[in-house]
């Protein structure tokens, strides 16, 4: 952003006839505002935004432990006071909450009053690909945040919001979505090109031919949709001659995506971290590729087994405290993910950073030995043993996987056997295999997301 709202295109005026300087009203100039404040506060001192995140931490409890009882209740068992929580230290006195307290808290972890700048709220469902849905509530605030980092995010990439953006996500229908604009928060604030969006659902094959005649600038896609459509266009020898760059949201991420858009398409992608808890909760800085965690909004604790804070260069549970949330308090909330933690980022920004998203424990296998791990499973050489054109890996007992797969033609004996040799080989045990075929697609778990590797067992 480099402390103006300007990148390639104007900002548009809300008064009649005044076009500079652009005067903006209403939601846009609180959006406004909130980005030009945000172009300032990722400079801080590291200890600086560390003060201000437990000041408004502070505000935040005070009206939890006033209306919610559900949260009342946990600051008690702890023995604190929301006054307390104004360090770190102090903060990791609080059991973190995790997904199956805040189902079985039900109302009672609602706030029963919200200041009336804060309303209206609004229900926020999990898509449950966890395996354990839950329901929050987010107020009028909330949202502005979430369009506020969604704004930064765009402005630390300097996206053409003239240019044409096509999305292909869940929640959309499986006709057209054509739109005369990108939609919030870009079209409050810029005049922008058109967008296009399909559902998930569409076959790879139609979204390649799909994208092909809209030629777009930007691409926003969750990331096993992006593979599988890499995977046309590099088989085809497909290009997109206008593309810049594309986005992604929803599930984790791979180096090996990342490798298939740059030698396929030609670009790079930023990724977005986020939940429909919490909202956003980490942007890929523009300058090292590292996820900044998004301060102004949450505190990011990334934690060991011990719910110890993990030190740079390890893997642990990501736990978040809402900074602004006044109709829902998730306040050390363990949101289900592991992250790697990372030093400082050489951008000067002294926003927090994590290296990466590695997953969720469901991704993990599981050894009859009690051990876990992120599992590699062999997908590089999978075509070199048959057509396979998706997989997904689902452990049903301790010695047992799943195998789903979309092959242009079914697996003779042997191949099951080979493949079956390239995934315990990965796994580093001899597990047994059931192979199940599907004809076009391995259908997608709530909310469109898709899971390479899931363990089934309890």
């Amino acid at each position: 952003m480099s402390g103006d709202l300007t990148p390639a295109s104007a900002v548009q005026s809300a008064v009649s006839g005044i076009d500079w300087p652009p005067i903006v009203t209403g939601e846009t100039a609180a959006l406004a505002a909130l980005s030009f404040q945000l172009e300032q506060t990722q400079w801080l001192p590291a200890d600086a935004i560390i003060r201000r995140q437990h000041e408004q931490l502070v505000n935040t409890a005070a009206h939890a432990a006033a209306h919610s009882t559900h949260f009342r209740s946990r600051l008690q068992v702890a023995g604190l006071k929301p006054e307390q929580l104004s360090t770190p230290h102090a903060l990791r006195r609080l059991p973190v909450m995790r997904r199956r307290d805040v189902q079985s808290a039900g109302a009672a972890l609602f706030c029963t009053q919200i200041p009336r700048a804060h309303a209206p709220v609004a229900e926020a469902r999990t898509s449950g690909s966890s395996g354990e849905p839950v329901v929050v509530k987010r107020t009028a605030v909330t949202q502005l945040m979430w369009l506020a980092m969604t704004l930064r995010e765009h402005l630390w990439q300097k996206r053409d919001f003239r240019g044409k953006l096509a999305v292909i996500r869940a929640n959309l229908p499986r006709d057209n979505k054509d739109l005369p604009t990108w939609g919030p928060p870009a079209s409050l604030l810029f005049e922008t090109g058109s967008s296009h969006g399909r559902s998930i659902a569409t076959d790879s094959v139609a979204l390649a031919e799909w994208l092909q005649s809209i030629n777009p600038d930007y691409l926003l896609a969750y990331p096993t949709s992006l593979a599988a459509l890499l995977d046309q266009f590099e088989q085809r020898g497909l290009k997109l001659p206008n593309l810049r760059q594309i986005r992604t949201i929803g599930e984790m991420l791979t180096t090996e995506i990342r490798d298939a858009a740059q030698r396929v398409l030609g670009v790079g992608i930023a990724d977005t971290y986020s939940s429909e808890e919490a909202g956003i909760v980490a942007l890929q800085c523009p300058d090292s590729g590292l996820y900044h965690v998004m301060a102004e909004s949450l505190i990011v604790e990334v934690l060991d087994e011990r719910d110890e804070p993990c030190t740079p260069g390890k893997i642990g549970r990501v736990v978040v405290s809402d900074l602004h949330n006044f109709a829902t308090p998730l306040i050390r909330y363990d949101i289900g993910d592991y992250a790697e933690t990372a030093e400082s980022c050489s951008c000067g920004r002294g926003l927090p950073a994590l290296r990466r998203i590695v997953g969720r424990r469901r991704n993990m296998v599981r050894l009859p030995d009690g051990r876990t791990f992120w599992p590699l499973v062999g997908f590089a050489r999978y075509r070199d043993i048959a057509p396979i054109r998706q997989y997904q890996l689902i452990q049903r007992d301790l010695e047992l996987i799943e195998v789903r797969l979309v092959s242009d033609a079914p697996l003779t004996a042997e191949q099951e056997r080979q493949l079956g040799d390239v995934i315990r080989k990965a796994l580093g045990f001899p597990f047994d295999f059931r192979f199940i075929y599907f004809a076009e697609q391995i259908p997608r778990g709530p909310g469109g997301k898709f899971e390479e590797f899931v363990c089934d067992l309890a």
